[in-house]
């Protein structure tokens, strides 16, 4: 019995490692929810690129207070696809367009880091490469034949993949550098991060305080438990 558990888990564990190794290398996002000029960039960029074909519809305007953002900075700069700041934001496109021009529409990006993980979507921005073999002509290292087009194309640039070394390298500078480049896409899965869950600070907060009342609670319980029992010993 023992020889077949220690066989058991050896096969658990070689599992593990090609699972584990099964999948591209991703580099970790630059995440910190704490960083409020961080949000709002990364809110800009996504209102103004992705808000175009994928729809936020668990995330409404008005929860960009949290970032920092009033009321009429966000009526001024950033309410294009709503009336009114309790709205969500809704997909500027339109659905049978979306379906016409990709093949189906694009998915709802409220949870996406949720789903997927802040790494994935990270290397996923970061990952497109020119291929004249796809529809769009484009393919991407974290998500291979990936019918989305590449929208920042204009600010990457071009990048080709080394198929040998399986690296990326720019052959058309865009009108951002490198490091700039990084550093909005950082900024962007900060926000995607944030919108994936927009109480999870005042949540974590909350939670300290739960547990400085439970380890109050606690004490009071081990004091009044002796006081019951003092006379019994």
């Amino acid at each position: 019995m023992k020889s077949l558990t220690k066989f058991f888990l050896i096969g658990l564990f070689f599992c593990d490692v090609g699972l584990a190794n099964d999948g591209p290398i991703l580099e970790k996002a630059p995440i910190d929810l704490t960083d409020q000029q961080s949000l709002q960039r990364g809110a800009k960029t996504f209102i103004n690129y992705c808000l175009n074909c994928h729809s936020a519809n668990y995330m409404r305007y008005n929860r960009l207070n949290d970032i920092g953002l009033t009321d009429s900075l966000i009526k001024e700069n950033l309410l294009f696809t709503a009336e009114k700041v309790g709205e969500p934001m809704k997909v500027a496109m339109n659905r049978d367009d979306a379906k016409v021009w990709f093949g189906a529409n694009p998915p709802d990006l409220s949870v996406e880091v949720r789903a997927r993980g802040s790494d994935w979507v990270y290397g996923y921005l970061r990952g497109y490469y020119r291929d004249p073999t796809r529809p769009t002509g484009w393919n991407n290292t974290v998500y291979e034949k990936t019918a989305m087009p590449h929208i920042l194309w204009k600010l990457q640039g071009d990048q080709k993949l080394d198929e040998k070394h399986k690296t990326l390298e720019i052959v058309k500078p865009g009108t951002l550098s490198v490091k700039e480049y990084d550093a909005l896409i950082g900024d962007l899965v900060n926000y995607l991060t944030f919108m994936s869950e927009p109480s999870k600070l005042k949540r974590l907060d909350m939670g300290y305080y739960v547990l400085i009342f439970l380890g109050l609670l606690l004490l009071l319980t081990v004091k009044l438990k002796k006081e019951f029992w003092k006379d019994i010993k």
